[in-house]
C-alpha cells in the first residue's frame, strides 16, 4: 500500500502539467479564431467593422428617405438582371462560399437570394430601380453569408448607367483577387406623366406620400412604436398586427413580426446578430400557406418579379420570384388570414385612389370645356384608352413553321374553335393528355386590340431531366378584322415547374385569311413560333431549338383535332340549317 506525502499531493505531476498547458493552448486558439476571424484574402477585423459601419449608415440613409420630399414621377426605369458569378473567393473552411448580392442604386438597396456552398452561383433574378436622371451608378457587392458572424465581402463592382438602352449579358470583374459577376442592364425612359409605380421603398413610399399630402400635415399624438424605433418608419405608421415567429434562413432565427397598413416587418436579435426585414405590401405577389421541415406550419410571402429582397437575403424560387418564409406561429391559419386581409385592403385602397384620381381628371377636363356632355365623353375615352397599343408577342423571335389550306372561313375558325362556348380546347388538351384545364373568358384589354384570355393546365414532360408534369399558363390574343376575313390568333406559353422555366416564353402566331368569298376554305398563311428569353441562360440555344420543335408537333395535333371537330360541327349544322354559314351543334358546345 502506497502512502502519498503532502508534497506529492500539492505539487502537480508532469502529466497534469502537460494536460493543463494543452487545454490552455486550445482555449487561446479558440478565442483567437472566434474573435479575430479573417477572410482568405486578408481582410482584417478593422476592415470588417468599417464595412459594417458603412452598411449601417447606408441602412439609415435608406430609411431616412421615408422622411424626404415625395416624388411621384420618375424619369427612367432600370431593370438589372443578376445572372451569375464565377471564381468567387472561398470564404468557408471547406473552400466554398454562401454568396448573395446587395445591389444599390441611388437610395434604393435590394438583396438577392443566397446560394449555399458555391463559388459559381447562378441567380437569374431581376431588380427594378427608378431614377430621376442619368448617369447613375449601380453598386453590386457580393457577400458570404454566415450563420452567426457578420457577412464577409467577397468583392464589389460599380457600373455606371449613362443612357437608355440595354447592355446584354456582360461579365464584370470584382475588386478582389478573383471573381466576376454577370449582369444584364436595361434602361427605359418613362413618359413624363407616368406614375412611379415601382417596387422597393421609394416606389411604395411615393404612392403613400402622394396620398398623405392630400390630407395635409399629419399630427401624431402617440409615442414612437417599434416601427419607428426599430425600423425608422414614418411617425404616422402604427402596428396593426404582431406575431412571435421565426424566419427561415440556413438557420431559424426567432424574432417578432410587425404588420402595418403599408409594410410587413420582422426583427430578430438571435446570437447577437440583428436582422431587420421590411417588406412593402405593394411588392407582395402572393401570401401562401406552406410547411417548414414537413411538420412546422409556415407562411411564405412571395414578392413580385423585380422586387428583390429587403433587409436580409430572401429565398430563391424556380420562377425567379424571391420569397420569405416565416414559421412557428402560435396560430398559423389565423395569421395567414390576417396577412391576406391586410394585402387585400392595401390593393383596395390603391384602386380607390386610382379611381378617385381618374374621376378628378375627368371632372377637370369636363369643367374646362364648359360642361358639354359630348365633349366630356370624348375626354373620358381619351383618358381610358392608350394612344398606342402594345404588341402581344415579340415579332423578332418568330419563325415560320406551317402553311396550308383549312376547310373553313376565318370567322368560323374563331367561332367554332376558340369562342367561349366551344369545347375544342377541351378535346385538344384531352388528346395531349393534359390535365387540370382552366379557361378564362374572352375580354377586352386596354393595352391590346381584340380580346384576350388566360388558359391554365398541367402538361406532361417527356425529358428525363424534367419532372413528370408541369404547370403551364397560356395567354391568348384574338383579333378578327371588321370584314371578318382575317383572323390573327397569338399565344404566349409559360412553363412554371421545369428548370429555367422562368427564363423564357414560347410565342406563337396564327394568321388566317379567307381566300374565297363564297368558299369555306382558308389559307393559313403562316404559323410562327419562337422562344423569347427574359433572362440569359447557359442552355439557351438548346431550349430555343427544343421549344420550336415541340410547337411544330403541337400545331400538327391541333390541326388534326380541329379538322375532325369542324367536320362534326359543320355536318351537324348543314343537317339542321342549309345556310352557307355552319352553326354549332349541341355536341360542339
Amino acid at each position: 500500500m502506497m502512502i502519498e506525502t503532502p508534497m506529492e499531493i500539492l505539487v502537480p505531476s508532469w502529466w497534469e502539467i502537460q494536460v493543463t498547458v494543452a487545454a490552455s493552448l486550445c482555449v487561446i486558439a479558440s478565442y483567437w479564431f472566434f474573435f479575430s476571424k479573417t477572410g482568405d484574402f486578408g481582410v482584417d477585423r478593422s476592415q470588417l467593422v468599417e464595412s459594417s459601419s458603412i452598411s449601417a449608415i447606408d441602412d439609415k440613409d435608406k430609411m431616412v428617405q421615408f422622411k424626404g420630399d415625395p416624388q411621384t414621377n420618375s424619369a427612367y426605369l432600370i431593370k438589372l438582371e443578376l445572372l451569375a458569378a464565377k471564381n468567387l473567393i472561398g470564404a468557408n473552411l471547406n473552400g466554398t462560399s454562401d454568396p448573395y448580392a446587395i445591389i444599390t442604386c441611388g437610395s434604393e438597396k435590394r438583396f438577392s437570394s443566397m446560394v449555399p456552398g458555391s463559388r459559381y452561383p447562378m441567380w437569374g433574378e431581376e431588380f427594378n430601380f427608378s431614377v430621376d436622371e442619368l448617369p447613375v451608378q449601380i453598386i453590386v457587392t457580393i457577400y458570404d453569408w454566415d450563420i452567426i458572424w457578420k457577412s464577409t465581402v467577397l468583392g464589389s463592382v460599380i457600373v455606371t448607367v449613362e443612357s437608355e438602352g440595354q447592355t446584354g449579358a456582360v461579365w464584370y470583374t470584382l475588386d478582389s483577387p478573383s471573381g466576376q459577376v454577370c449582369l444584364h442592364i436595361k434602361t427605359i425612359k418613362l413618359p413624363v406623366n407616368a406614375s412611379r409605380v415601382m417596387n422597393g421603398y421609394a416606389g411604395a413610399n411615393a404612392r403613400r406620400r402622394a396620398s398623405l399630402d392630400k390630407q395635409g400635415p399629419t399630427v401624431v399624438h402617440q409615442k414612437p412604436g417599434p416601427l419607428q424605433t426599430i425600423f425608422n418608419l414614418l411617425p404616422d405608421e402604427f402596428v396593426e398586427l404582431s406575431y412571435s415567429c421565426v424566419i427561415e434562413r440556413s438557420f431559424l432565427y426567432h424574432g417578432r413580426m410587425y404588420v402595418s397598413a403599408w409594410h410587413i416587418c420582422f426583427h430578430s436579435n438571435a446570437f447577437s446578430r440583428q436582422m431587420k426585414v421590411i417588406i412593402p405590401i405593394g411588392d407582395i405577389d402572393e401570401i401562401q400557406r406552406s410547411q417548414h421541415a414537413f411538420i412546422n406550419p409556415a407562411i411564405t410571402v412571395i414578392l413580385r418579379m423585380g422586387a428583390g429582397g429587403h433587409g436580409v437575403p430572401p429565398l430563391g424560387s424556380p420562377d425567379g420570384r424571391v420569397r420569405y418564409k416565416f414559421a412557428s406561429f402560435w396560430n398559423r391559419n389565423h395569421a395567414l388570414r390576417q396577412l391576406q386581409r391586410t394585402a387585400k385592403n392595401y390593393h383596395t385602397m390603391l384602386e380607390a385612389e386610382k379611381k378617385e384620381k381618374a374621376e378628378s381628371a375627368l371632372r377637370a377636363h369636363s369643367s374646362s370645356i364648359g360642361g358639354s356632355r359630348r365633349q366630356a365623353k370624348i375626354v373620358e375615352e381619351t383618358v381610358t384608352k392608350p394612344e398606342k397599343l402594345q404588341p402581344f408577342i415579340k415579332e423578332e423571335v418568330l419563325v415560320g413553321i406551317y402553311n396550308d389550306v383549312f376547310p373553313c372561313t376565318a370567322e368560323q375558325f374563331f367561332t367554332l374553335l376558340f369562342s367561349d362556348d366551344s369545347k375544342f380546347t377541351n378535346e385538344y388538351r384531352a388528346a395531349r393528355k393534359d390535365s387540370n384545364l382552366v379557361m378564362g373568358q374572352w375580354h377586352a384589354a386596354d393595352e391590346y386590340d381584340g380580346q384576350v384570355r388566360e388558359v391554365a393546365f398541367r402538361s406532361l414532360c417527356k425529358s428525363p431531366i424534367y419532372p413528370r408534369d408541369t404547370a403551364m399558363t397560356e395567354s391568348q390574343h384574338a383579333v378578327l378584322s371588321p370584314d371578318k376575313k382575317i383572323f390573327v390568333f397569338e399565344t404566349v406559353q409559360r412553363a412554371h415547374d421545369v428548370p429555367f422555366g422562368s427564363y423564357f416564353e414560347i410565342h406563337g402566331r396564327w394568321h388566317l385569311e379567307t381566300i374565297a368569298e363564297n368558299s369555306s376554305t382558308i389559307d393559313i398563311k403562316v404559323v410562327s413560333a419562337g422562344a423569347h428569353f427574359k433572362k440569359w441562360c447557359v442552355i439557351q440555344f438548346k431550349i430555343k431549338t427544343g421549344a420550336v420543335n415541340k410547337y411544330k408537333k403541337e400545331v400538327e395535333l391541333m390541326l388534326e383535332t380541329a379538322r375532325s371537330y369542324i367536320k362534326i360541327c359543320t355536318s351537324g349544322g348543314e343537317t339542321n340549317n342549309q345556310s352557307s354559314t355552319p352553326s354549332v351543334t349541341p355536341d360542339c358546345n
